[in-house]
């Protein structure tokens, strides 16, 4: 349902694990880094910015989410020159004491260039506005949060939104405005020096109305709103396999002067008369919850449309209560922007058992395919799936088929779908599955241990039903592809995308007591995911040999182009090493953890940080070549954004770490830039 899953006390065990036995062969394994060639630093000229061109006004640097950036000042020629240009440090989370911050546990902004300010938020929401030269800070907003101690860990704040009000004079307060949400709360400032707004809600703030919360935070406004004409829209973040009943994951839409609530889309139906409703078994929409929309929304405000990846039901891992395909969960969904109607829909995963509902924002860019322009809407999944539609009429571009799925599992009546949608055109980006053949290790000791962990489990590829004994995904929840998505270069019409690759096993234990799916609280409630209301709670966990290490062969992150108009793979390559993961181990390409995704630019660039190992990169947009690598104070867990400011080209990331893998954490935004007149 959600990108990352709370409780991260009880889960830094595991992933500690899974990263300390990287080193296990550490000999071996710098031997072989001693090696491997090293590219040389191409050669080339600094090219002139144009400032006009070179701003990042939203998130995804356009309403469609390309992360495309014209600016070219940066380029394969003369990336090698690149040092930190500044620093800034919120210090927020150092303020927030060892209890706090071991549930806060990650920096996901990634700051906007509006109004002449750098803008960006912190872990607990609270914004600030910086000069793009020097990083110093102009002003701050602080909506003094105090979450219950489950919604630290969900705290994170990825971005805020910018809006320039059409009808105020140029010099009127609040004419550019900062939109964004915290907790309950949609908060507007004007941009010029971070006051509130005062016609906007209650002296510029909205307390959002969400019926059916167990406690205050236990759904969030988190992820920056999209703006379609006059009206904001916003999705949530909740507590994550927590209970059947969970809260309505409406997609709700402001009005930018007022606030007042314009309209709502909820994907699951509830009027009898909607085809749809008929999708859902034992009146199972009259109760379920969630299908919450976590990620981002993207806008086509030429067509008016909006685009919503809808995220899974609950019961998240356990399907009995909720017979059928139930539409429209886990699809990529077109609405009208005006009135928040349905054009069109594609569920992407029917009757969802396994947290596979679509996690990246939507890719809006035309692309030409057998010689026809093509206005197309992109969608990755945590299948390492790439889906390509018609954004007008959801005419997939590239045909999908239905394919036969396993359907063995220890678990009465889940009502398994027979068959799973997968596009043709473009090959999946992981391979799926795990069989005891192969296990992967670092000896033959951990290998034969991980072939053995293989056969104890259901793994009958992918698509394996949850089970009692445990079922392997391969992909898992965790992707494949996540939140951080993709990348697209709309001159050349190539994806740039990145891939978690480490198994992850899903066992439902059974919960004593009998239980009523629509009286949850019953029985005993063990772990992080107790998934209240049914007969079983959730245990997650990845694949490791007895070393800790995956059990999946290398590479455990990879980093790929794909070329839309042909469908083809241009590259893939390892991304991330087990540098810094511990003090012994060496910079090898094994491929980290990651979270975070990509930009792209006219310099032939694709930049890309949220690895484990600390480490900012730039490949070369055509043959995947690392040109340039720098370290930060702590892992960039976030996406990159670049700009322009008086002929000078910045690169941007969110430093912080994240507390689910070793390492330092933070609160930094680091900037690059090239060295004064650098030439190679």
């Amino acid at each position: 349902m959600n990108d990352t899953r709370s409780a991260p006390a009880k889960r830094r065990r595991p992933i500690l694990k899974v990263l300390l036995g990287l080193i296990g062969a550490s000999v071996a394994a710098y031997l072989l880094w001693l090696y491997q060639p090293w590219p040389k630093p191409p050669i080339g000229p600094i090219v002139a910015s144009d400032d006009a061109q070179g701003q990042w006004p939203i998130f995804g640097a356009d309403w469609g989410g390309t992360r495309y950036s014209p600016l070219s000042q940066i380029n394969r020629g003369n990336v090698q020159g690149l040092e930190q240009a500044w620093s800034y440090t919120s210090g927020e989370y150092a303020k927030l004491g060892p209890v706090k911050a071991s549930q806060v546990y990650s920096y996901q902004t990634t700051p906007i260039l509006f109004g002449g300010n750098l803008i960006g938020c912190t872990h607990r929401h609270a914004v600030f506005a910086l000069d793009p030269e020097t990083g110093a800070e102009r002003w701050r907003y602080d909506p003094g949060l105090t979450p219950t101690p489950k919604g630290d860990a969900y705290l994170k704040c990825r971005g805020v939104t910018g809006w320039t009000d059409p009808a105020l004079p140029v010099d009127a307060p609040c004419k550019d405005r900062i939109i964004y949400g915290a907790s309950t709360e949609m908060i507007e400032l004007d941009a010029r020096n971070g006051r509130l707004c005062k016609d906007f809600g209650t002296d510029g703030i909205v307390a959002v109305e969400i019926p059916g919360m167990e406690v205050k935070d236990e759904v969030q406004l988190r992820s920056p709103p999209a703006i379609a004409g006059d009206v904001a829209i916003f999705g949530t973040t909740m507590f994550d396999v927590n209970r059947a009943n969970a809260p309505s994951g409406k997609l709700r839409a402001f009005d930018l002067r007022s606030g007042a609530l314009r309209w709502e889309y909820d994907p699951v139906p509830h009027d009898p008369a909607d085809p749809a409703y008929a999708t859902w078994g034992k009146g199972s929409a009259d109760y379920s919850g969630a299908a919450n929309v976590w990620s981002f929304v993207s806008v086509d405000p030429v067509n008016k449309l909006v685009f919503v990846p809808a995220g899974q039901p609950t019961s998240d891992f356990y399907g009995t209560d909720r017979p059928g395909k139930n539409l429209w969960t886990d699809s990529l969904v077109a609405l009208d922007a005006t009135t928040g109607k349905q054009v069109w829909g594609y569920q992407l995963t029917h009757h969802d058992l396994w947290d596979y509902d679509p996690p990246a924002m939507p890719i809006l860019v035309d692309i030409t395919k057998d010689g026809q322009k093509i206005p197309a809407v992109i969608q990755l999944t945590k299948q390492s799936f790439v889906f390509v539609f018609n954004r007008l009429t959801g005419e997939p571009v590239y045909p999908i088929v239905e394919k036969p799925v396993p359907q063995q599992t220890d678990i009465p009546d889940m009502g398994i779908w027979p068959t799973q949608p997968y596009p043709t055109g473009i090959p999946p980006l992981v391979k799926a599955g795990l069989r005891p053949g192969d296990a992967w290790g670092f000896t033959p000791y951990d290998r034969g241990a991980c072939r053995d962990l293989i056969a104890s489990y259901q793994s009958d590829g992918l698509y394996t039903p949850p089970t009692r004994k445990g079922t392997i995904g391969f992909p898992g929840g965790a992707g494949g592809m996540n939140w951080g998505g993709g990348a697209v270069d709309p001159t050349t019409g190539t994806l740039y995308v990145p891939n978690f690759q480490i198994p992850q096993v899903i066992k439902l234990v059974p919960r004593e007591g009998p239980v009523d799916p629509r009286r949850p609280g019953q029985g005993a409630e063990e772990g992080p995911f107790p998934m209240r209301g049914t007969p079983y709670v959730v245990h997650l966990s990845f694949l490791l040999s007895p070393w800790g290490a995956p059990c999946s062969p290398p590479p455990w992150a990879t980093f790929s182009a794909v070329n839309l108009s042909t469908g083809t793979v241009k590259w893939q390559v390892t991304l991330g090493t087990i540098e810094n993961l511990h003090p012994l181990a060496p910079p090898i390409k094994l491929g980290a953890p990651f979270s975070g995704g990509p930009i792209v630019t006219a310099g032939g660039i694709v930049f890309m940080a949220g690895t484990a190992d600390k480490h900012i990169r730039a490949f070369d947009t055509e043959t995947g070549d690392e040109l340039w690598t720098a370290s930060l104070p702590a892992s960039g867990m976030a996406v990159p954004m670049t700009y322009s400011i008086h002929g000078k080209q910045y690169v941007v990331i969110a430093a912080g770490g994240n507390n689910l893998f070793p390492g330092p954490m933070g609160d930094s935004l680091v900037a690059f830039a090239l060295k004064p007149g650098w030439r190679r």
